[in-house]
This record gives C-alpha cells, structure tokens and sequence, in this order.
C-alpha cells in the first residue's frame, strides 16, 4: 500500500467496494491488491473459497447424451455466495473493476497451487452491445489478472462474440439456456490453437452452458484439450476425477 493512499485514507476512510461500510479490513487481505480496492473486515470473512474437493465439475450442470465432449472439466474456486453475491453485481452494474482484477489475482494464486495449467487463456466475450453499456468486459479483467499470477498468456480476442443473447441469468430453463447460447462464439480464425491446452474463462458458473459453448468453439479450431475456470458459481454434485 502505497503512502499517498494511506494519507488519503486517513483523512478521507474509504468504505468498502462491496457493502459501501466503512473499509477496516485492507490490512487483513494477504494480496497485494488494486488502488482503488477497500474492503472491509466483514466482507472479507466471507471471502472463503471452496474446499480442493469441491473445485472440480463436469462443465455442464446437467450433462447430455450427445455432448460431443463429456468429459469437459470446470474449476470453480468460489461460492457464489457471501462475498461475490455482493461483489459481482457491483462488478457489472455499479463499475466496480478493481474487484473484478483483485478475483483474477486470487484465482491465479490457487490455479497456480492446484496444479492448474495451460498453453493460453481465453475469457468469454461480451456482446458489443454490453461491452459499451458496461466499458469493460469483467471476464477479460480477471483473465488477465489470472495471466499475471500464471505467467498463461491471455488472448483476450480468441474467442468472437457472433450473436447477440439474452443474459443467461434471466433464463430458468436449462434447455432454453442452452438454446439461448448456441452459436453465440467462433473462434478468432487469426489465431492457431492447434494442439494446445486452452483454458476458457468466465466470472460465473451456473448450468455450464456458456462455457460449453465457448469451449466446443475452441475444439474445432483445433486445441488438444480445453478446460473451463470461473472465479465463482454454485454446484451441488462434486466430480473431482475431471483433472
């Protein structure tokens, strides 16, 4: 932490970027963390990732006969709970980016001691639609945080966003999600992802399918292996043999 900050700090306390309370908890966050980032004790006694047994999933929620990769793996670091209940919405409704880089930051640490590696990372892209109403894609923003902890290059226009969708979250239907999704990506033709490792990217896990459908993108242009990672999401059945 830099001095300027701390001289702000004390004559102006900042409150915290997911509750707006008064932030008392900076010193507790064993990261180094984004300027901008406060955060208050509260909020970060929630911030408690999953156990290593409960990180690893089938990628879709509900797998299908026909799923040309059923064997596609997610690893889920967080709940969506407690803190990124909060801390997401703010992320994409309220401009709060410095949370979307201090969860990449994170999730790269325990990517790194979890064992878990690739060639590149691609994070989902937004429709360009949500992308000027928000001015910035979240999941690029924990990408590339990721990158810097991982050291995995980032290739933040690997995957194209070809249609337009309505938000997932709107959708109760598993099928209609799906449905909802298809055809939604194409992979950037400018890159060759022949034989790679490919991790997909998003903030958020539900029923799988926007990672799935990304992924598919990604194994017909050719990758050897795709894996998905989120910061958070919820799931209820553990499938740790995926990695």
């Amino acid at each position: 932490m830099g001095f300027l900050r701390e001289v702000i700090d004390t004559i102006l306390p900042p409150n915290c970027s997911v509750c707006g309370k008064f932030a008392d908890g900076d010193n507790r966050i064993p990261y180094e963390i984004p300027d901008n980032l406060h955060l208050c004790f509260d909020c970060l006694t929630k911030l408690v990732p999953n156990p290593l047994s409960k990180r690893f999933f089938l990628c879709l929620s509900e797998p299908y006969k026909a799923d040309p990769y059923p064997s596609l793996g997610l690893y889920l670091l967080f709940p969506y709970d407690g803190f990124w209940e909060k801390g997401i919405p703010k992320i994409k409704f309220e401009s709060h980016s410095e949370l979307a880089v201090f969860g990449g930051m994170i999730l790269g640490s325990f990517m790194l001691k979890d064992g878990i590696a690739a060639d590149a990372i691609i994070p989902i892209p937004l429709s360009s639609k949500r992308l000027r109403e928000r001015g910035y894609n979240q999941a690029n923003l924990i990408a590339n945080s990721v990158s810097e902890i991982t050291r995995i290059p980032c290739i933040s226009d690997g995957l194209l966003r070809v249609r337009d969708t309505k938000r997932q979250a709107d959708i109760q239907e598993n099928s209609v999600r799906a449905q909802n999704i298809e055809g939604a990506f194409k992979a950037n033709p400018e890159f060759d992802f022949s034989g790679l490792t490919v991790i997909v990217l998003d903030d958020v896990a539900t029923t799988g399918h926007t990672l799935h459908e990304a992924a598919c993108e990604i194994y017909k242009a050719g990758a050897q292996k795709v894996m998905c990672v989120t910061l958070c999401g919820n799931r209820a059945v553990l499938n740790s043999e995926i990695y």
